[in-house]
């Protein structure tokens, strides 16, 4: 059977860490099943703080565990690499292809998409330097040349990627607010300020969703609402 050019969009939806993460992978599994899908996207918000650590992550600090006890952060494992990400005020993304279109959707591919589209709202994003990191816990820590960064040298947009029957996972967070307070926590070092737009999150979401979309004539796009039905069938 040919491989073919349908691209699902889902609907945005705030939920827990452990229900976000069943449903990348739900994704990601009916990119690798079914032959019709070329790729699938959703941006999507937490509820609540959460903290996300790389699956090659095998320890965690204590003052991080510290903080899961006190209940003043919750943590969940990603099946993408990289560092922890704080999920707290900001957007994420997550975008599964098939291996067949890794040339235009890769890394640089898609920070291209997300440049431009930042660009357009007033935001000059460029990626990082390093090729490989050399931290285990923040993310946000260093940046990459699969990362992005603003004009004043702030990470905003860190990515990774998790491989599987020859198609792609890739997460993505947008820093746009994190809380100050909880970044010191856990990090021991200063968030990144606000991002400040005159846009909020769901606007913000809906110019990137739009911008994908734009000029990609090739593709079937179907939408996808998400409810609470999906969520147990899922998680």
């Amino acid at each position: 059977m040919e491989i073919g050019n349908q691209a699902l969009i889902f609907s945005t939806n705030n939920l827990s860490g452990f229900d976000q993460m069943a449903l990348d992978l739900n994704s990601l599994d009916q990119t690798i099943s079914n032959p019709e899908i070329m790729l699938t996207l959703r941006f999507y918000y937490w509820t609540g703080d959460w903290l996300s650590i790389g699956y090659h992550q095998k320890e965690i600090p204590l003052h991080w565990e510290k903080l899961l006890s006190n209940g003043e952060i919750n943590i969940v494992r990603r099946p993408s690499g990289g560092g922890a990400v704080l999920h707290s005020g900001g957007i994420t993304y997550a975008l599964t292809f098939k291996k067949t279109y890794y040339q235009v959707l890769s890394y640089k591919m898609v920070n291209n998409w997300l440049i431009k589209s930042f660009r357009e709202l007033g935001l000059n994003l460029q990626n990082g330097t390093f090729r490989k990191s050399l931290i285990n816990t923040n993310c946000f820590g260093t940046s990459l040349i699969s990362d992005l960064i603003d004009q004043d040298g702030f990470k905003r947009i860190g990515s990774a990627q998790y491989r599987k029957k020859g198609a792609f996972l890739q997460h993505g967070e947008i820093q746009t607010n994190p809380s100050k307070n909880l970044w010191f926590k856990l990090f021991r070092e200063e968030a990144p300020p606000k991002v400040n737009l005159g846009l909020t999150n769901d606007e913000i979401v809906k110019h990137l969703r739009n911008s994908f979309l734009k000029d990609k004539s090739d593709m079937n796009f179907k939408t996808i609402a998400i409810d609470n039905k999906d969520i147990r069938k899922f998680s």
